[in-house]
């Protein structure tokens, strides 16, 4: 018998559909990022709490980009802590995502994983053997990067935040993290205006509830932010060869966007940025 509640807001429970969809994909035949610890949290959760996540209708074209955007997102982190073993990572609005585990950091590496206190509190129930550093707060805050140390390289990680937050707080904390921190990298996946838009009629984000409408078009905008970013690479995901592992009919139509780069801007693409 479920002994345990989820009390979570309708933008906080997104992390269990990402959370499910990397579990859904550990499962498949041939997994894109094959994150077996996300399905065991999935099963922890459910079983604990009778938290239906039948109800959340993953697609697989959700499934295959939230896995794909993850391993690319990963790998640039992976890069950036091989290169600078002492460095700061922060996972902005990290859900209950395993990416520390996954990313294997050097002991000589901070990581902080930023969220509300409700999600905070359900990583030291789900996640107890996580060594991150658990910054409790809504990112929108204006001082909680205090927290963070300011004389080491940097890594920021926003997966899947962009469009779940209001007006410009998203490059409003990006100027506040850049201005505190000493160098570094900042990686996470775009939305396009439209991308975004639609995003509020997808299934999944529906059985939610959530009005989601944060995006922008040209991979450099946010050098215009006044945050001290250059853009480094803008990673169209229907290009990726990992594609090769999409199920059909998945498969064939992505490979179909990926012949125009306006239309791959519509899919998932993980921006990549210096400051």
């Amino acid at each position: 018998m479920p002994s345990r509640q989820v009390s979570l807001s309708p933008v906080q429970e997104t992390l269990l559909l990402t959370l499910y969809a990397r579990a859904l994909d550990s499962t498949a035949p041939n997994p894109i990022l094959g994150d077996t610890l996300a399905a065991a949290v999935a099963d922890r959760i459910a079983e604990d709490t009778g938290y239906d996540f039948a109800k959340l209708n993953l697609k697989p074209s959700l499934v295959a980009g939230t896995a794909l955007r993850a391993r690319k997102l990963d790998d640039i982190i992976h890069q950036f802590i091989t290169t600078h073993p002492d460095a700061v990572v922060v996972d902005l609005g990290c859900g209950l995502d395993t990416r520390l585990a996954r990313c294997t950091p050097p002991t000589g590496v901070d990581w902080y994983d930023v969220d509300f206190p409700e999600v905070t509190d359900l990583r030291r129930r789900y996640l107890p053997d996580d060594r991150s550093h658990l910054v409790a707060t809504d990112v929108t805050e204006p001082h909680w990067s205090q927290a963070l140390p300011h004389d080491r390289p940097a890594m920021i990680v926003a997966d899947g935040l962009l469009p779940f937050l209001p007006g410009d707080s998203f490059q409003t904390m990006i100027r506040q993290l850049t201005t505190r921190l000493p160098a570094g990298e900042l990686a996470l996946n775009g939305y396009t205006r439209f991308a975004a838009w639609a995003m509020k009629y997808h299934p999944s984000i529906k059985a939610l509830g959530i009005d989601a409408a944060q995006g922008f078009d040209d991979p450099r905008k946010p050098e215009h932010w006044n945050a001290g970013l250059t853009l480094v690479a803008e990673q169209l995901l229907t290009r990726a060869p990992e594609v090769a592992a999409f199920p059909q009919p998945v498969r064939a139509l992505t490979r179909l966007m990926a012949r125009s780069t306006a239309m791959s801007r519509q899919g998932t693409r993980v921006l990549h940025y210096r400051f």
